[in-house]
């Protein structure tokens, strides 16, 4: 098959209720071939957010040679839809809530430069209750799509290091799925393994650990 030189959006329609938080808007598409050739029409579901970017961040704290790294409990409804819903792997968990590192979309305050770190220091007092500052976020590689064939969402990874004792009540931000202060700190190698043996669900969190991991030079 030829290679795609340019994709056409011949119609973009808004499918979903305007006062709903993500919005689904349905495409008519072609694609365009480096050959001149094009492939037929087809449909293309897309979910847009307010904030089309997030930004994950990872907390630590250094000791005696050993890196931990911070995760909380947070409410997620659509996971626990998995008791009701066709087609999914069963498993034994009732996903009342899911582990995750902390995370947040960016607002429109935080496009251009300094914005996704000022983002990530919003997060972390926010969601975690620690006190950073946006000149002290590292940033942890390159931004990834989190499912590019539903949204162009991308996800910036960073990372706070941060003293257990300046820990704060959080803020929150006034939603339910975030009501309850569950942060704790476990071994960064001991988060790692959980990830792969699936124990933590979050790729946010598997990826951000791995990438600190290699930043740090850590390992256990």
């Amino acid at each position: 098959m030829p290679d795609v030189e340019c994709i056409e959006f011949l119609d973009r329609q808004v499918v979903s209720r305007p006062d709903r938080f993500l919005r689904l808007e349905t495409l008519r598409v072609r694609n365009h071939y480096t050959d001149g050739t094009a492939s037929r029409e087809y449909p293309c579901d897309v979910v847009l957010a307010p904030g089309l970017d997030a930004v994950a961040v990872i907390l630590f704290t250094r000791r005696e040679g050993r890196v931990d790294v911070g995760l909380s409990e947070c409410i997620r409804p659509p996971v626990a839809l998995r008791r009701d819903l066709p087609l999914v792997q069963p498993d034994s968990r009732e996903y009342l809530s899911v582990t995750e590192v902390v995370a947040g979309r960016l607002e429109g305050s935080d496009v251009g430069e300094g914005g996704i770190a000022r983002r990530a220091a919003i997060e972390a007092h926010e969601e975690a209750g620690f006190p950073v500052e946006p000149a002290d976020a590292i940033r942890l590689g390159g931004g990834l799509f989190s499912s590019p064939g539903q949204t162009p969402e991308k996800i910036h990874f960073y990372a706070f290091e941060v003293d257990p004792a300046t820990k704060e009540t959080p803020l929150g931000d006034g939603s339910p799925m975030e009501g309850c202060d569950t942060f704790r700190f476990i071994e960064l190698a001991e988060a790692i393994g959980l990830c792969v043996r699936g124990e933590i669900e979050d790729p946010k969190a598997e990826i951000g650990f791995r990438r600190l991991a290699d930043h740090l030079g850590y390992s256990r």
